[in-house]
């Protein structure tokens, strides 16, 4: 299974394209943000990135800091829906700074699309490997102070959503949203 290369670069410096998270003077994790919002579903195919992107899409329309992570750590796909494809997360001091998604500084987002060399390949990793990767995005992630962090996960019951929810502990999770279409098999 491929390794996120960048992950293994040294840190880099801050870069100041617009697309680059404020917040990356204060520390990593999730306690400067005052709700926090899973995205669930039972199956997969549902439309679930799709609502978790509209969410936060819609508060950040009506002027809230927005963050969206994105722990589908095999099949990541809220940088391609947020059109993200491409840009690479930094490091500072602090730890990992969010991608930006506009140019008014919005909403950001953080995925481990962002950290791999080649979008394309799978990435198969066992229940060890993504606890720790899910607790580097709740963790060392500079989210700064967000009035709302949407969490989009895997379909299912899997490793990524226990470790989600176990690392947030603590923190301001306010409730989930479970997407699901009429079909039976979708239940």
């Amino acid at each position: 299974s491929p390794t996120p290369e960048r992950l293994q670069q040294p840190p880099r410096k801050p870069d100041p394209r617009p697309y680059l998270c404020p917040a990356a003077a204060m520390p990593g994790g999730v306690d400067k943000i005052k709700n926090i919002v899973l995205v669930l579903s039972g199956k997969g195919g549902v439309g679930k990135t799709t609502v978790a992107v509209q969410i936060a899409q819609s508060m950040a329309a009506q002027g809230k800091k927005v963050g969206i992570l994105d722990v589908d750590l095999c099949g990541p796909s809220v940088a391609k829906v947020l059109g993200l494809e491409g840009k690479e997360v930094m490091q500072s001091s602090e730890g990992w700074v969010p991608v930006y998604t506009d140019a008014q500084k919005s909403m950001c987002c953080m995925s481990i699309a962002f950290l791999l060399k080649n979008n394309d390949e799978a990435v198969v990793w066992r229940g060890p490997k993504k606890t720790a990767m899910i607790k580097q995005f709740v963790g060392d992630v500079v989210w700064g102070e967000l009035d709302m962090l949407i969490i989009d996960t895997p379909p299912g019951t899997s490793d990524e959503q226990m470790a989600t929810i176990e690392e947030l502990k603590g923190a301001k999770l306010r409730g989930a949203v479970v997407v699901t279409t009429p079909q039976q098999v979708a239940v």
